[in-house]
């Protein structure tokens, strides 16, 4: 319990000690975790392989769909497709021939299950490090894209491979079958739940059991699509993206604020916990090592080497392909624009909490009851591919995205800030418009409400006025920020008075609480 505590502080505490070190949390917090593995008073760790994934991976996935949306992956679908679909086969088949080559007596069943572990980028750690360093926003995307999709691949061709190496046959229709099986029970549940859970929503009401509600669906999700043999990352994803296409209120103020807030906590908290679990297992890991060390080093290396290699040696072609196909089809996809580009996204392939659930999962016997093949060589070599693609290339991204000057498009983003701006003013000066036509108001009030349904757009984007009209907003801006500032302090004023009755004699603290509530909600209006 003291280990779990110490991990949520790390959790906090390497959110800003990161951004002062210009250094990736996740990288950070596996650092700690590889530290305290090795302190003679920590505890050795040895968590239940079979509760990682649905303990980390449903409220991760959950909160990395909250960042994309529904369009993005149906404008993207051939990248995605080439990245998490095509480049796990690849890598899968790669892996599986050198270390059934290299490693003495490892089954091809066995080889292919550790090629299907070390296959799968990790959503969490790409996300987490590319998008704390600036990069252009369609990078971003295409790394979520594939981090989230990659999981279903690679986590059925490792079901298939382990059910192989344990009963010692393989029949390829069936598993084509069970992959087919697997994403249709996933995408059936999780339109299922999502639907249910939208019908829940308008239930509950009130935007804190909604939220709360929120953070069980993932988990259900996730459970009850394993419990009918489907994928449970692809039910997550499924659920996720249809209730953030379905459940958008423009005016849910509180709720969007409340929820958004509330999974950003999830996010930081689980994020840390999971790569710092990694660290500490890696004393696990060395356990396994029995006086080999070197050798399953050297193993671990020349695993390592495929992984990064076949990924650069996939991109490059992949890239040229969805850029030419790009320019025939005049689609909206995001795509790399620059060999610069393609390399970032090679070194952004950093293994994570996927790989460590899957090597951990590995059974300890076969069917007739012996050891599995190879399973301490699979877990020692799947550890030192996460501990080179995680800490070594997310030590050195930052260093790489900077040396290469790859950065997001700010005139771009501008434009469609600009772009958006413009279109809000548009609608607030219209709906007035036809406020006015059923209701009569003085010209004084019109003239401020026509200027507020300006101004809106020009605190979007100041840049849609012209020069005069910026000097006359800049003036009303002044005053509006005077005024904002001592109505800020009249309402801190009214808000310590309330606070101060609850210690009073007589006073009721559900009284004090629903009148705080109110003043707090007005303060942010």
């Amino acid at each position: 319990m003291a280990l779990l505590l110490l991990l949520l502080l790390g959790a906090v505490v390497t959110v800003p000690l990161g951004e002062r070190l210009k250094l990736p949390a996740p990288v950070l917090m596996t650092l700690i975790g590889i530290a305290m593995a090795f302190l003679s008073f920590v505890p050795n760790v040895e968590i239940p392989p079979e509760i990682i994934l649905p303990a980390l991976l449903p409220p991760l996935l959950y909160a990395s769909v909250q960042r994309t949306s529904w369009r993005q992956f149906t404008v993207n679908k051939r990248p995605i497709f080439l990245l998490a679909v095509a480049l796990v086969f690849v890598t899968t088949a790669a892996v599986a021939a050198v270390a059934n080559s290299v490693v003495p007596g490892l089954p091809i069943a066995a080889a292919v299950a550790l090629g299907a572990l070390v296959a799968p980028p990790d959503p969490v750690a790409a996300t987490a490090v590319a998008g704390s360093l600036g990069l252009p926003r369609r990078l971003v995307s295409i790394l979520e894209g594939e981090g989230l999709f990659n999981d279903v691949t690679a986590i059925v061709l490792y079901h298939v491979a382990i059910a192989a190496a344990v009963s010692g046959s393989f029949s390829l229709p069936e598993a084509f079958g069970l992959l087919v099986l697997s994403a249709v029970v996933a995408v059936a549940v999780g339109l299922a739940l999502g639907w249910l859970t939208i019908k829940l929503m308008g239930l509950l009401g009130d935007a804190t059991l909604q939220v709360g509600l929120t953070l069980l669906v993932p988990f259900v999700s996730y459970v009850l699509a394993e419990e009918l043999k489907g994928s449970g990352v692809l039910a997550v994803l499924t659920t996720a993206l249809f209730l953030a296409e379905r459940t958008a209120d423009a005016d849910d103020v509180l709720g969007r604020l409340t929820g958004r807030t509330f999974w950003e906590i999830v996010d930081t908290l689980v994020t840390g916990v999971a790569f710092g679990l990694i660290g500490l297992e890696l004393q696990n890991v060395f356990g396994t090592a029995d006086g080999r060390e070197w050798q399953l080093v050297g193993w671990g290396l020349a695993i390592v080497a495929v992984v990064i290699g076949v990924r650069l040696a996939w991109l490059l072609p992949a890239t040229w392909l969805a850029k030419r196909l790009h320019k025939r089809r005049d689609v909206s996809e995001e795509i790399p624009t620059s060999w610069r580009e393609t390399v970032v996204m090679w070194w952004s392939g950093m293994r994570g909490v996927a790989s460590v659930a899957l090597a951990l999962a590995i059974p300890l016997e076969t069917d007739d009851g012996k050891p599995f093949p190879g399973r301490d060589e699979i877990v020692f070599i799947a550890f030192a591919v996460i501990m080179a693609t995680l800490v070594f290339q997310g030590l050195t991204l930052p260093w790489l995205v900077r040396r290469l000057g790859v950065r997001a498009d700010g005139d771009a983003e501008d434009a469609l800030a600009k772009q958006l701006a413009i279109r809000a003013a548009r609608a607030a000066r219209y709906r007035l418009k036809e406020i006015q036509e059923v209701e009569e108001f003085p010209d004084d009030v019109v003239e401020r409400l026509q200027r507020a349904a300006y101004d809106i757009g020009a605190r979007i984007s100041p840049d849609m006025v012209d020069e005069e009209r910026r000097e006359a907003y800049a003036q009303r801006s002044a005053r509006f920020k005077a005024f904002n500032r001592i109505q800020r302090e009249m309402l801190s004023a009214a808000r310590h008075e309330v606070l101060s009755a609850r210690s009073e004699p007589g006073s009721d603290p559900e009284v004090v609480d629903k009148v705080l509530r109110y003043l707090d909600v007005r303060s942010l209006r």
